[in-house]
């Protein structure tokens, strides 16, 4: 009995390609329906269905960022199942943002004037493109015959690369929209704190395997109590952050762009000066800090492999 949840995450009909399947074509569906909802032969009406096509894309990012994190804290049937079929529900989230490219493509060659009085922005423009660039690369080497063009360090740098900037992008947006935009929907408050919680468990995660590997290396390494405590109270101020610089995005932005350059790498620089990000860095932090092990302890491990040592 207890091994049927197993069973049944196993079962191929929510594995792999039949996953896929089963998630993209009610996705394909519903795009359709929703076209058939709105005046397609306007601005407005292409720019509705940019919006809804996002609205389905970020789920399966955050759900692409949190996957190896949850299987690391939480080892169980589920997470496996999860990071088994990340690559599937990483080509969900290429299906929805594919709908929105097209989206684009319309609105831009078709509703120009619509697209560049209301919507282009010249940053905007940028981290949507470089999201693309990195979306087709990770499909394309994501199958064997674009896989063996890169070595496995060159695959490695392009996926997670791709992954953080694919996620920042959805994150950033949602930060936005409940810091600076007026009136935002209770979807905004949703995606914003699935995001926050996405990667702030991709940091504990990394946290635990600092210590596991610590341990394994030196089983009486240790982390000095001062690191523990300045590491614990800067993890919490990032968790305190997560919802302060929601209030405080004036300040914070003003102070971030005082100096001119500064000023002058918000126009082209994508998500500079990285508001929105702040305490996920804080947090990374502490983390880093309550994780460290001792020099003295570190040096102790050396000394020990050392042969020349009596």
């Amino acid at each position: 009995m207890s091994n049927a949840p197993t069973a049944v995450l196993k079962h191929k009909a929510i594995n792999g390609w039949n996953l896929f399947w089963l998630i993209a074509l009610p996705m394909s569906i519903m795009m359709v329906v929703a076209m058939m909802g709105v005046d397609m032969s306007s601005g407005p009406g292409v720019s509705t269905m940019i919006g809804f096509s996002v609205r389905w894309a970020v789920p399966f990012i955050f759900l692409v960022v949190a996957a190896p994190a949850v299987k690391t804290l939480f080892p169980g049937p589920f997470p496996a199942w999860w990071l088994r079929n990340r690559k599937f529900i990483g080509f969900c989230f290429a299906v929805a943002m594919a709908w929105q490219g097209t989206f684009i493509f319309m609105m831009s060659n078709f509703y120009s004037d619509h697209y560049y009085d209301n919507v282009y922005l010249l940053r905007d423009e940028l981290e949507g493109s470089v999201g693309y660039i990195f979306l087709t690369a990770m499909v394309f080497t994501s199958f064997q015959f674009g896989r063996k063009r890169l070595s496995p360090m060159q695959w490695k740098v392009l996926h997670r690369g791709g992954i953080y900037f694919l996620f920042a992008y959805p994150f950033s947006v949602y930060w936005w929209n409940l810091s600076y935009y007026g009136s935002p929907e209770p979807i905004d408050y949703v995606f914003y704190w699935c995001g926050f919680t996405a990667f702030a468990l991709r940091i504990i995660a990394w946290g635990k395997k600092r210590i596991l590997a610590a341990r394994k290396n030196t089983p009486e390494s240790s982390t000095p109590l001062a690191f523990k405590f300045m590491g614990g109270t800067i993890f919490s101020i990032g968790l305190l952050a997560s919802v302060a610089t929601l209030y405080t995005q004036d300040q914070i932005t003003n102070f971030l762009t005082a100096p001119q350059w500064s000023a002058d790498l918000v126009l082209w620089l994508p998500f500079w000066p990285f508001e929105p990000y702040l305490s996920l860095f804080i947090m990374g932090l502490g983390t880093m800090m309550f994780t460290k092990v001792s020099a003295s302890t570190e040096q102790s491990r050396v000394t020990a492999l050392d042969p020349q040592t009596e």
